[in-house]
């Protein structure tokens, strides 16, 4: 399965039909919704962990903040990620299940 964002380059219809073309169980932009946090786990689950965790500590410049994000990526648990596969994984089943 091949998920993208609604950024107006993926929306264009020669990649549209590029990817319905060539990748399989492509779901068209129009039938993902682009913001919702059930459908986009990495949006809304990782990256508001990382948000929470790196604004803790003020950062000085762009390169401690760049290694405060590394630090942080690498210290969410695999199971935290692994969960969030699963639950994306089930959810993206149960919407194709349903055909909407």
């Amino acid at each position: 399965m091949f998920q993208q964002d609604s950024a107006p380059a993926h929306r264009a219809r020669d990649t549209v039909q590029l990817l319905q073309q060539d990748t399989p169980e492509f779901i068209a932009p129009d039938l993902w919704p682009p913001n919702s946090p059930v459908l986009n786990p990495v949006d809304y689950r990782f990256w508001g962990l990382m948000q929470e965790r790196v604004y803790k500590t003020s950062m000085r410049d762009i390169a401690e903040l760049k290694q405060h994000l590394i630090e942080t990526w690498s210290g969410i648990p695999q199971t935290v990620i692994d969960e969030a596969i699963d639950e994306w994984a089930t959810t993206t089943s149960l919407y194709q299940s349903k055909g909407t």
